[in-house]
């Protein structure tokens, strides 16, 4: 039947590198196709019509010519397809099938049937084109956010110009109402910006100066200056766009089984077909050819995979572009397929089942150091570091340390800082990193994060960490359950008195806590060793930390990172809030989505099974025969358009 999708070129009029809705939607006019429909059912009406009363006279001839026409009129571009891709070796699809059947009737003198036959191919065509483009509208409508223009900040004043002539450092400004062009930095003003086209939460946000800012927001309120921190090729907006033109091209299990099938399907019916039209003449007395001829092409009619091959795609389209609208982005097919088969789920903690936002509660010098003395302490060697903690405890003493007493600077990948401060060796860390370093200090579980300091080789004392957990996880976890994962698992890099309380919080199966970058990777290895065949891992970070571990998952899930190139790349899905329950809601949609797509493929195969028997034994005529296959295909995709809901 119809491509469903549309092969563009890199030079797409749209900017588009793989699939464009927008090509796809001009592609089909409406109008266009009511041009041959219209005549050709006329021409088809009058040549019934006239039929039996110009075979009577010696004008007999003239019917010939009218159903030529309207077979003609409602065939060329599917004779033209067939034979282009007899051109390219590619003999057995639908038009191959229509067009072999409907000269095979013409040869017959079966003239209405011929015509009927492509009429209602045409009208199939038709009927599935609007569902198709009702749902390329529908995700369109969802992607919609591709802003037209910046505000440019030139020489004192604003200059629309096009978001791509942006440049990064320039400073852009969006004023109530408009759409953020670009990625960037606010430098001044603030504002409540909607968020929903990114992720799907109908909740604005407050932006305030220093706060990254994401192309595809919309300032509800105030005036903000932004600095562009990213090319409109690379800024968020435009990656959405890239993933959802992406997505197309990675084929789920039943679409592979499909492709495979037809593969074997189509010449078999037209062997099939070719016994049919031979075999019984010869072998049963007063059979004629023609009789069984006519059941031939009854059978090449009814076997065409139109319904398969249109709706089975267009399901998984309306999942995709259902969960896109929820603020969650599926790479493929293939990755949405997969999560119908999750089983185990592991989280990161820290910014995924937690705020990632870290404060300082709680402050225990020792050996004679004071409260003040080890948070100055602490803020001094922090300052060489970007890391969460090493913020809140900048934040925590309250005004900008002294840098520059900072010498030989290390840190030490999960596990701390060493430095010098004015010539003395100072190390601020957790507890496995005193242990190397030999310092003694009697204090092996503070409870939350803790931070030991040492001065000198000196025990000075330890600063405690908090993080929240997110509102939403304990949620996640249950909704998790509800869908049948069997195992939830906490992973972190916090040491196990910071890991207890949260994992007990959320009720998960189990967690690992003490992990290093590279041990994320060795006990996500582990689990996917111990899993049963089939069933498949889930495993969600932040995007940024975690990109190894997303990358290594059955289906890696990157949360809140849609601003990080690392979750982009990385990731089979990305969440676009920060509620990890989201999860949960693309479990339900992909299974949703599968049922839809099986429900399509026993519908058709039942149906057109039990059709070509009918056909074989003579029952069903070349008629039914094509509104079985128009019925049937549309049918699956009438079923189909319910993935997007």
């Amino acid at each position: 039947m119809t491509e469903m999708r549309q092969e563009t070129s890199k030079t797409c009029p749209h900017g588009a590198a793989g699939y464009c809705y927008k090509c796809a939607e001009e592609e089909f006019s409406l109008r266009k196709e009511l041009l041959f429909i219209i005549p050709t059912a006329l021409l088809l009406a009058a040549g019934i019509m006239f039929s039996r009363l110009l075979q009577e006279t010696s004008y007999s001839w003239v019917e010939f010519p009218i159903f030529l026409a309207a077979y003609l009129l409602s065939g060329w571009n599917v004779l033209l397809k067939a034979y282009r891709n007899l051109s390219r070796g590619l003999v057995f699809d639908e038009n191959f099938l229509m067009s072999v059947a409907t000269v095979g009737a013409l040869l017959i003198r079966q003239f209405p049937e011929a015509v009927a036959v492509m009429l209602f191919f045409k009208v199939g065509e038709l009927l599935q084109e609007l569902s198709v483009n009702r749902s390329r509208r529908s995700i369109k409508s969802l992607l919609d956010i591709r802003p037209d223009y910046a505000n440019l900040k030139k020489d004192g004043e604003l200059v629309k110009v096009p978001p791509d002539e942006v440049a990064i450092d320039n400073l852009i400004v969006v004023k109530p109402g408009e759409r953020v062009p670009l990625d960037g930095i606010v430098l001044e003003g603030t504002s409540s910006m909607d968020t929903s086209a990114l992720t799907g939460e109908a909740v604005p946000r407050r932006i305030s100066p220093g706060e990254n800012i994401l192309a595809g927001m919309i300032a509800r309120t105030g005036t903000l200056t932004i600095r562009v921190t990213k090319n409109f090729h690379d800024s968020s907006v435009s990656r959405i766009f890239q993933l959802m033109e992406d997505a197309a091209d990675r084929k789920s299990q039943p679409e592979a089984f499909i492709t495979t099938f037809a593969r074997y399907y189509t010449p078999a019916v037209v062997l099939t077909a070719l016994l049919v039209a031979i075999v019984p003449p010869l072998l049963i007395t007063g059979a004629s050819f023609s009789e069984w001829t006519y059941r031939a092409l009854v059978l090449l009619v009814i076997s065409c995979p139109c319904a398969l091959v249109i709706s089975i795609p267009l399901g998984y389209f309306g999942g995709i572009g259902s969960a896109s609208k929820k603020g969650i982005l599926v790479k493929g097919a293939a990755y949405l397929d997969a999560l119908t088969k999750v089983k185990t789920v592991v989280f990161d903690k820290t910014g995924t089942l937690t705020e990632g936002s870290f404060q300082v509660t709680e402050i225990v010098p020792a050996n004679g150091f004071t409260r003040d003395g080890i948070l100055k302490l602490a803020a001094i060697i922090e300052t060489q570091s970007n890391h969460p903690i090493a913020q809140s405890v900048i934040e925590a003493y309250g005004r900008p340390p002294d840098p520059s007493a900072v010498k030989d600077f290390l840190e030490i990948t999960g596990q701390g800082i060493k430095a010098n401060i004015d010539g003395v060796p100072v190390v601020a860390g957790n507890d496995a990193l005193l242990h190397d370093e030999g310092i003694s200090h009697g204090v092996c579980n503070a409870g939350g994060t803790a931070v030991h300091l040492a001065y000198d080789s000196r025990y000075a004392g330890y600063i405690i960490i908090s993080d929240s957990v997110k509102d939403d996880a304990l949620e996640a976890v249950r909704a998790l359950k509800r869908h049948g994962v069997k195992n939830v698992i906490m992973l972190t890099g916090d040491m196990e008195a910071a890991a207890a309380p949260v994992a007990a919080k959320l009720g998960v199966d189990s967690y690992i806590s003490g992990l290093l970058p590279e041990d994320k990777v060795k006990a996500v290895r582990e689990l996917q060793n111990r899993a049963v065949k089939g069933d498949k891992l889930a495993f969600v970070g932040d995007g940024i930390n975690d990109a190894p571990v997303i990358a290594l998952a059955d289906v890696g899930v990157a949360m809140g990172g849609l601003g990080s190139d690392a979750a982009i790349e990385a990731a089979d899905i990305v969440i676009m809030s920060d509620a990890p329950s989201k999860l949960a809601v693309a479990i339900e949609i992909a299974r949703g989505t599968r049922r839809i797509v099986w429900q399509n493929i026993v519908l058709a195969l039942s149906i057109k099974g039990i059709f070509i028997a009918l056909g074989t034994l003579g029952i069903a005529t070349m008629w039914e025969a094509v509104f079985a296959d128009m019925g049937v295909a549309l049918l699956a995709i009438l079923n189909s358009t319910r993935s997007m809901r």
